[in-house]
């Protein structure tokens, strides 16, 4: 549904070209905003990698060489998932760059042009206070991401609010799961980008002028859970 709720707000999505980061550049557009994508993969926005500052430096020019004022930055980035036994010392430093450094650096540049009432939203993962077997990559980026968002917070007081979002289980081909992929999760089934995209709109509006510094958890219900084997049909098979 169009609405003009973000009519004109400019809109910075880094990882925007996919999956979640899409779907919020694409809800926001049906509300009226000017959206600026920046994405490594070949598109209609602007193409570079963020792991590298002169790519940063050189998209934030852009924007401001047309908009004077950035109402909201989401900082949505996929970082490269490895684990301890394969991930080289470079492997890991470019997964930082890319989920915590980018997002500390394009806040920065566009810090002095942060509009009255501007949003920064970073996306960070239930992975931020969980995880599963070789991931420490990306691990260590989200609970970076998310340690930064509260620092901002206090940092840019006054000047925006700023929140994270961590996914959970998300199918951004907006798959139907059935049997224990779905009734695993207390709310009954998997996620799906629109799940992210309706809080990152809801943090970005007037109707949340009173949250920031606050990490959202968005996972239907997992990391809530309780799990030990032999209770309430839980089973661990070794």
């Amino acid at each position: 549904m169009q609405t003009d709720t973000f009519k004109d707000k400019v809109v910075i999505i880094t990882g925007g070209a996919n999956g979640i980061g899409r779907c919020i550049a694409d809800e926001f557009r049906n509300q009226g905003a000017i959206v600026y994508v920046i994405d490594k993969q070949e598109g209609e926005h602007y193409v570079g990698d963020i792991s590298k500052k002169e790519v940063l430096e050189a998209f934030a020019s852009e924007v401001l060489s047309k908009h004077n004022k950035v109402d909201v930055i989401v900082n949505n980035a996929l970082p490269l998932m490895k684990g301890i036994d394969e991930c080289s010392y470079e492997e890991f430093q470019y997964a930082l760059s890319v989920g915590v450094t980018a997002p500390f650096y394009l806040v920065k540049l566009f810090m002095s042009h942060l509009a009255d009432g501007a949003s920064i939203i970073n996306i960070s993962s239930s992975r931020d206070r969980m995880s599963q077997p070789q991931t420490e990559s990306y691990t260590a980026a989200k609970g970076g991401i998310a340690a930064l968002t509260h620092a901002l917070a206090v940092s840019l007081a006054g000047r925006a609010r700023v929140n994270s979002i961590s996914p959970g289980w998300i199918d951004t081909a907006y798959a139907i799961y059935e049997g224990p992929d779905a009734t695993q999760q207390p709310a009954g089934r998997v996620g799906n980008p629109k799940d992210i995209a309706n809080m990152v709109l809801f943090l970005c509006s007037d109707k949340a002028g009173f949250i920031t510094g606050e990490n959202i958890c968005i996972d239907g219900g997992m990391t809530k859970q309780m799990i030990y084997h032999g209770d309430c049909g839980w089973k661990l098979e070794k």
